[in-house]
């Protein structure tokens, strides 16, 4: 079956970005002009993905407001550039593509946001974005497991290389070897401890899903932080269906973490046609 519909999980705090996450949904943090959640559905759009369901929290209006048609280009001393600026932000979501919007009443985990989509998912394979992993490729991670996804009754995991002290902030996954990136999933762990981590490869936040993961995450227990995880309703179906990983090309930036999302801020800067240069120079001189 063609893939067309993908999972953004948005409903989150963003605790860890207060206060400035207290009236501004994290997942609308800019990385120097773009917010993350439009780098990760332009992402999914490149992949080919038509159908962008959005799960998403009762602070989280600004999300859909992003993507609707709502700057007004009729004021009569705009300029053509602004006018032209202002058509582009009002048509992100192309025609070809539809917005559906499905709020979380309370955030009990990334499992339990997914299993939110299920009404509108109706029996297809379907992606999962995260968009507080923002990665760098091209192209784009999901179109490179898009091009990689030849079996329907098998789930793809993208995963990176990581050190093993930093186990505890991943799902920790033991595999077979790589075969042109790609490798049998044998177990995942949810956060271990890295003296119990299987591997030294976690899990990032891209994922293709056959339908089946619903009916595991609706029997999926709270675990790991009282929510309902992912990675538990993986494990389970680890006994009947197959899971890969994909190795994906690519450098990440965790923008959930603050160290993070200041590095992607300071290298998706750096790439600034505009203004990129000076800011090299800057950095030179004040590093000096």
């Amino acid at each position: 079956m063609r893939l067309k519909k993908v999972v953004f999980p948005v409903a989150g705090h963003g605790s860890r970005f207060l206060p400035a996450t207290k009236a501004t949904p994290k997942e609308m943090l800019p990385v120097v002009d773009k917010p993350l959640i439009q780098y990760a559905v332009e992402e999914a759009l490149e992949a080919g993905f038509t159908e962008l369901i959005f799960i998403t929290g009762k602070t989280k209006r600004a999300i859909t407001d992003h993507f609707d048609q709502t700057l007004e280009i009729g004021v009569s001393n705009m300029t053509d550039k602004k006018k032209q600026l202002f058509d582009e932000m009002n048509n992100i979501i192309p025609k070809s593509a539809s917005c559906i919007y499905i709020r979380q009443g309370e955030p009990l985990g990334l499992g339990h946001a997914i299993l939110q989509a299920k009404p509108v998912l109706g029996d297809e394979p379907f992606a999962v974005v995260l968009a507080d992993d923002l990665i760098d490729a091209k192209p784009g991670v999901l179109k490179q497991m898009v091009d990689r996804y030849d079996d329907s009754n098998t789930s793809l995991i993208a995963v990176e290389k990581i050190k093993k002290a930093d186990s505890i902030h991943y799902g920790m996954i033991e595999i077979d070897s790589f075969n042109k990136a790609l490798a049998n999933i044998i177990d995942i762990i949810e956060k271990p401890d890295p003296v119990d981590a299987p591997s030294d490869f976690g899990v990032v936040g891209r994922y293709i899903f056959t339908n089946q993961i619903l009916d595991y995450l609706a029997k999926t227990n709270v675990g790991t932080g009282n929510e309902i995880q992912l990675t538990d309703a993986i494990k389970s179906m680890l006994a009947t269906n197959n899971v890969s990983a994909y190795e994906f090309l690519g450098t990440r930036y965790d923008c959930g973490d603050k160290l993070g999302f200041v590095k992607a801020n300071i290298e998706y800067a750096l790439k600034n046609n505009d203004f990129g240069v000076e800011l090299e120079s800057y950095l030179r001189n004040r590093l000096t």
